[in-house]
């Protein structure tokens, strides 16, 4: 039931974490703030120029922050790649949700939440940076949830996407999906439960092991969520994609990549092996893989740098 739990959508839990200006031999790095809401590090090439690229990251589902990291799994997924792109010559901004601004003031309203609001979270990211002027080309990088997130956001302002363990159907098909693999006993009623949301009604949940998808004030979030398809949202795109996954990933398959791949036939598809969703190596079975989440110490897979770096510098 681990593996089980870790895929649910949990998006409010105390999430303690701090960060400091601070400057290596390799990069700089600042804290921004873009509105109220939404603050996060820019990490600078230390011989940053006109022709220095900007990668924008969007974190997964749940209270993840900046650094890629929920309490309870650190593992600093998306700082490690933040610093290795920065180290490439490419800047990198990664935000904290919106949520972790509200946590601090109190002002968290579960049920008010909506999947548009991240977009437009992302969008505002976006624009902050597109109307500085100051960097030769933006591209959106969305991993897991943040993946259907940017690839939206993206439409019409970014000059390229970057789809990292992003999902190739409705988040309804792949919870489904996910059930019946870990918990079959569970599926009628978790399908029954995603039909009503998808018509755009909730309902009165009656069964507490459905908690963390299904409980009342978050299915206002999940109707907003099931409406997007990543097959769509990615066919509007027109500019360069590159598609990411991983094979050892235990929480987005690589048939969900290759479905965004048939829906983009022109996008780059480059399957890693070994790479499990937080961009570790694993290289034996289920157990190394979970324990992973945790081990903040563990590098990302060089060749997730390498690939996004080949794929920005032939833009």
């Amino acid at each position: 039931m681990k593996k089980y739990l870790l895929v649910f959508l949990i998006l409010f839990t105390t999430l303690g974490h701090t960060q400091t200006e601070t400057a290596t031999k390799s990069f700089n790095k600042e804290e921004i703030a873009i509105n109220p809401l939404l603050n996060g590090s820019l990490y600078s090439p230390l011989k940053q120029n006109k022709k220095t690229n900007l990668v924008i990251l969007i974190a997964g589902s749940g209270p993840t922050d900046r650094d890629g990291n929920q309490k309870g799994l650190t593992n600093n997924s998306l700082k490690y790649l933040s610093e290795e792109l920065t180290k490439n010559d490419i800047a990198v901004f990664s935000y904290d949700k919106r949520i972790f601004t509200q946590m601090k003031s109190g002002t968290v309203n579960e049920a008010t939440l909506t999947f548009d609001d991240f977009i437009t979270d992302a969008t505002s990211v976006l624009l902050f940076f597109k109307n500085q002027k100051k960097y030769n080309k933006i591209i959106i990088t969305g991993h897991s949830e943040g993946s259907l997130i940017g690839m939206i956001a993206a439409n019409g302002n970014a000059d390229a996407f970057i789809s990292l363990a992003g999902a190739g159907r409705t988040i309804d098909a792949v919870l489904v999906e996910q059930i019946t693999k870990q918990a079959p006993f569970l599926k009628e009623e978790t399908q029954k439960n995603l039909d009503i949301l998808k018509s755009g009604k909730t309902f009165e949940l009656k069964n507490p092991m459905l908690a963390s998808l299904f409980r009342e004030s978050i299915q206002p979030y999940m109707i907003s969520w099931i409406k997007y398809n990543p097959q769509i949202e990615i066919a509007k795109l027109q500019i360069p994609v590159l598609i990411v996954n991983g094979t050892k990933d235990i929480q987005v398959s690589v048939q969900e990549a290759e479905l965004l791949k048939k829906a983009k036939p022109e996008a780059e598809l480059v399957l890693i092996e070994n790479m499990n969703h937080i961009f570790k190596e694993i290289k034996s079975d289920d157990a190394e893989n979970m324990k992973s989440y945790t081990n903040p110490d563990l590098p990302i897979v060089a060749k997730l740098t390498s690939t996004i770096t080949t794929f920005i510098k032939s833009l």
